[in-house]
C-alpha cells in the first residue's frame, strides 16, 4: 500500500497556476476519490499521505458523488418508473336490496316543521321512528 500511495502522490500534481495553486491529474484525482470511498478509510489520513487539504479532498469527493447521482437520475427511463401506490382506498357505497316496499310517511308538526319520509323501507322506518322517540323534545322521555 505505501508504494502505491508514493506512487500516487508523485503523479497527483501536474503543475501550479499563475496564482501558486496546485493543478491535479485528474486521473489520479480520481484514483484518490475511488480509494476514500471505500468502507474504513479516513478521508483526513488520505488527505495528509498525499499533501492534500484534507476540506479540499472532500469537496472533490461531494462533487463526485453528485455527479454519480445525476448520472443516475438520467440513465433511470421514465417509462419504466412504477407510478407511487397511493394509501388511500377508495370507498364506494353499495345500496342494500330492498327488503320490504317502500313506505310513504309525513308529518306536519305545530312549530312549521315538516317531516317526509318517502322511499324508506320498513326496517329503516322502525329504526327512525326509535331513535326520533328516544330524543328529550319526544313526549314519551319527559316526565
Amino acid at each position: 500500500m505505501k508504494e502505491e500511495v508514493t506512487e500516487l502522490s508523485k503523479r497527483m500534481v501536474v503543475g501550479y497556476g499563475r496564482d501558486g495553486r496546485c493543478r491535479y491529474d485528474k486521473i489520479a484525482k480520481q484514483e484518490l476519490i475511488e480509494a476514500c470511498l471505500q468502507p474504513g478509510i479516513s478521508v483526513a489520513r488520505m488527505a495528509l499521505q498525499h499533501g492534500i487539504n484534507a476540506n479540499l479532498l472532500r469537496r472533490w469527493i461531494v462533487k463526485q458523488q453528485k455527479r454519480r447521482e445525476a448520472m443516475v437520475v438520467m440513465q433511470t427511463p421514465v417509462a419504466t418508473a412504477k407510478p407511487a401506490r397511493s394509501a388511500f382506498v377508495p370507498v364506494v357505497e353499495l345500496k342494500a336490496p330492498a327488503k320490504s316496499s317502500p313506505v310513504r310517511i309525513g308529518a306536519q308538526l305545530p312549530n312549521g316543521v315538516t317531516l317526509d319520509l318517502r322511499g324508506l323501507v320498513l326496517d329503516e322506518m322502525s329504526s327512525i321512528l326509535h331513535m326520533l322517540s328516544t330524543l328529550p323534545c319526544s313526549g314519551s322521555t319527559q316526565g
